[in-house]
């Protein structure tokens, strides 16, 4: 299993795209170090059960209700997406 950045963590919020607040610590930190164990990754929507990938950057969500279902980036955050199913 690959090691969670920071980035990916879902206790961690962006200052810019090299660092971040650790909210647990409440450190500055860097986007790329390592998690440390025990933080939840950010749900994203590659993750999502609904999410078809059309390659490595781009998808469709398929759990849309809308006839025309709408494009997805695979690295979008989906933390308030009603429809994410992990």
């Amino acid at each position: 299993m690959e090691q969670l950045t920071y980035r990916n963590a879902l206790d961690y919020a962006p200052i810019d795209v090299r660092k971040g607040i650790d909210l647990i610590t409440k450190k500055i930190v860097s986007a790329d170090a390592p998690a440390p164990k025990g933080y939840k990754p950010l749900p994203k929507c590659r993750m999502c059960q609904s999410y078809q990938a059309d390659d490595e950057f781009t998808g469709v969500c398929t759990a849309s209700p809308h006839e025309t279902k709408f494009m997805a980036y695979a690295d979008m955050c989906a933390v308030t997406c009603d429809m994410f199913m992990a």
